[in-house]
């Protein structure tokens, strides 16, 4: 899953592709560079940011999509929460949204989603995107984001969303620690119990940032190796900045794992 923020303040290419023609650049090169889908995101979640207003997102993300839907060959997927971006996105032929709220907030979203017989990504955030880090404590992190997950499929399978169209995302960097953070991806496998893919979002997150003491810029090799182990724990898609880099080391690994 390739990462398109057409946002202002992403924490990592915030501001880069604004413009819709170098979004639409942008998203056909990650479809060149072997991605599966393309994630187009109007709303910032870096931990601190604010949320933006239903008019705002769709401002920035409709241009885009109206592009895309003219010349993209694969899926496209809406990051946001709000059912009038999801209806205007889904208008435009993306088939997946990807929720980090969990059908938790927009009360409207999950029916909406139910009626396009579109499919979901369900994430795991402690609090929201403005105050999830504030000292984010856990007695059982598994437990808890594996219970929070069950009860988010439960909330879109009686919203009447096919079981097949639901995906799980434990939410690495949502309201947790790094210790949080890499107890979950090294018992990631544990997930898979709720018999939907694995979604994992790992790229040039701050957890690798802060076990390697690295940047924003120099976190790609972390990243590669976050993505390896997560796949080696049964996740499916990753959701990504660097497209080529981590087409080959799935293709590797996958390798691997068909050799074992």
């Amino acid at each position: 899953m390739g990462i398109l923020n057409v946002t202002p303040d992403s924490f990592s290419d915030g501001g880069r592709f604004l413009n819709p023609a170098l979004a639409e650049e942008q998203a056909l090169k990650m479809q060149e560079e072997g991605a599966h889908l393309i994630d187009v995101g109007g709303e910032s979640s870096r931990p601190g940011s604010t949320r933006v207003t239903a008019k705002e997102e769709i401002q920035r993300v409709l241009p885009v999509l109206k592009r895309l839907s003219k010349k993209i060959k694969i899926p496209v997927s809406i990051d946001t929460a709000k059912s009038e971006v999801a209806h205007a996105a889904l208008d435009q032929g993306a088939v997946l949204v990807n929720d980090i709220y969990a059908l938790r907030g927009d009360k409207r979203l999950a029916k909406l989603i139910a009626r396009y017989r579109a499919g979901v990504a369900l994430m795991h955030m402690r609090g929201d995107p403005e105050n999830m880090q504030a000292g984010p404590v856990y007695r059982s992190v598994i437990k808890e984001v594996f219970d929070f997950l069950r009860d988010a499929v439960c909330r879109a399978l009686d919203a009447g969303i096919s079981r097949t169209r639901i995906l799980v995302d434990p939410g690495f960097g949502f309201g947790k620690t790094a210790g949080n953070n890499m107890e979950i991806l090294g018992r990631l496998e544990f997930f898979r119990k709720l018999e939907c893919p694995v979604l994992v979002g790992l790229s040039r997150k701050s957890f690798i940032g802060h076990l390697l003491g690295l940047p924003v810029s120099g976190r790609l090799y972390g990243s590669l190796g976050a993505a390896a182990a997560a796949i080696y724990g049964g996740a499916h898609i990753l959701r990504v900045h660097d497209v080529p880099a981590h087409r080959q080391l799935a293709v590797l690994v996958d390798q691997v794992l068909e050799a074992r």
